[in-house]
Order: structure tokens, then C-alpha cells, then sequence
């Protein structure tokens, strides 16, 4: 048996056979058992969200979402988390969405822990301004929007930052418009007519006169209020505990 010959558990072979997370040490010892030389990949886990897994699995991503339902359902928005489109070729699922049946007002907010890749990035949420709509209209009973604001949430770290300001042409193309109208949404008076696509930075942990989030062009020359997605992560749980 694999376990006796590497001098392990049978729970520990049976987790390293099933693709589940062990110690090093056992991966060696399975690893010379079968006589096979053992590899190591360094990789960033929430690289996998990419292909969009469960976000339970992020849980700043997740925080991010729920900052954002908390407040638009305390001002009695509808709100739809990780809602689903497709248009032809193009699918895909917008973070969170709130809508106003009377102004027939649409909010899409995209949220984001970091950008590895623009290119995919704006592929993506460029559909979902194209698309997203139509969808969510069709399931709510909306033939048609009066405004859409669409919006690029993302956390405010030093690794966000850096990434703005190195591409910071590429990030006011894609969302020219200030954040106006979101701060309409968060007031609880959705625009009355108009799209817009805007970009803002987000503290989940500001507190007193701290702001909560700023536009791009802010972003640009603001500090960070953490070091990068670890940071972020540990001060969340610090400040659930």
C-alpha cells in the first residue's frame, strides 16, 4: 500500500490523491514512494477566480459585495449578487446589480481586487455594458433603461494603485465619466437619465471621516490604505473577530 511504503497516514495519501492540501513533507515522502521526482509551482490562489469559482474563495471580493448590497438594500433597492447574462457568443456574471423599477435606473458594479490582466478585464466588462442590460431588464420586467451607470470598484491598495497609474490612459478610456451618478445611487436618488461608466477605489474598513471610496482621477495621487490583497484580507478578519 502507497501509505505504508511512504510511511504515512491512509487520510493523508487519500488527501494527496484527491488533489486536496497537504504538508510538503508528505508530498515528498509520496513522491519517492513512487519514484517520481517531485515539482513545486508557486501560483497566486485567487488567479483562479479568473474562471469565476466559487467567490466564497475571495473573501475580500467578497466583503466588497456585501458593503455594497448592505447599503443599496438599506435604501430599498432591489439587488442582484453574481447575476448571470448571455448574448450570443458573450456570457458571463456581473458582481452586483441594483435597479429602480420607477426610474427604470440600472446599477452594475464590478468588483475588483486587482488587475493582472487589462485586457481581459475590459473585454469582459465591456460586454457586460453591452449586454448586461438586456438581461436584467427582460428578468425584472424593464423593456427599457433610462440610465445605466456601470460601475469598476476596486480595492484601494497600493497594488491597485500602481496598477492605475501605470496604465492610467488605458483605465480613463475605459471608464471616462466621474463618479456622479454612483454617488446619486448611494444617495438613493438614481440618475434620471444618461450611461456612465466610472471607476472608484473602496476602503472596506473606513471609519470616521475617512472617505469610503474615490474617483480615478483622486486614485491617481491618493495613498493606500493597504499594502496589497494580504494585508487587506488580515485586517477584515482582525476586524471580524
Amino acid at each position: 500500500m502507497l501509505a505504508r511504503r511512504a510511511g504515512v497516514s491512509r487520510a493523508v495519501a487519500y488527501f494527496i490523491e484527491s488533489g486536496q492540501p497537504t504538508s510538503l513533507a508528505a508530498l515528498i515522502r509520496v513522491a519517492n514512494a513512487l519514484g517520481l521526482r517531485l515539482d513545486i509551482e508557486l501560483s497566486d490562489p485567487r488567479r483562479r477566480l479568473d474562471a469565476r469559482p466559487n467567490l466564497s474563495g475571495d473573501p475580500v471580493h467578497s466583503a466588497m459585495g456585501e458593503l455594497e448590497a448592505r447599503h443599496l438594500r438599506g435604501l430599498r433597492f432591489p439587488v442582484g449578487l453574481d447575476e448571470p447574462y448571455q448574448h450570443y457568443q458573450f456570457a458571463g456574471r456581473a458582481d452586483v446589480v441594483a435597479w429602480s423599477a420607477n426610474r427604470a435606473a440600472l446599477l452594475h458594479i464590478e468588483n475588483r481586487t486587482r488587475f493582472p490582466d487589462f485586457q481581459e478585464m475590459a473585454a469582459s466588462y465591456n460586454a457586460k455594458r453591452a449586454y448586461l442590460a438586456e438581461a436584467i431588464g427582460e428578468r425584472v420586467g424593464i423593456t427599457r433603461w433610462s440610465s445605466q451607470t456601470h460601475v469598476i470598484a476596486a480595492l484601494w491598495s497600493a497594488e491597485v494603485l500602481h496598477a492605475l497609474r501605470m496604465r492610467r490612459e488605458s483605465f480613463r478610456s475605459l471608464c471616462p465619466d466621474p463618479q456622479d451618478a454612483l454617488l446619486s445611487w448611494w444617495g438613493g436618488e438614481p440618475p434620471p437619465a444618461g450611461a456612465t461608466s466610472t471607476l472608484i477605489v473602496i476602503d472596506l474598513l473606513a471609519s470616521g471621516r475617512q472617505r469610503q471610496f474615490i474617483g480615478l482621477d483622486d486614485a491617481l495621487t491618493a495613498r493606500p490604505r493597504h499594502r496589497g490583497y494580504a494585508e487587506a484580507a488580515t485586517a477584515l478578519n482582525a476586524n471580524a473577530a
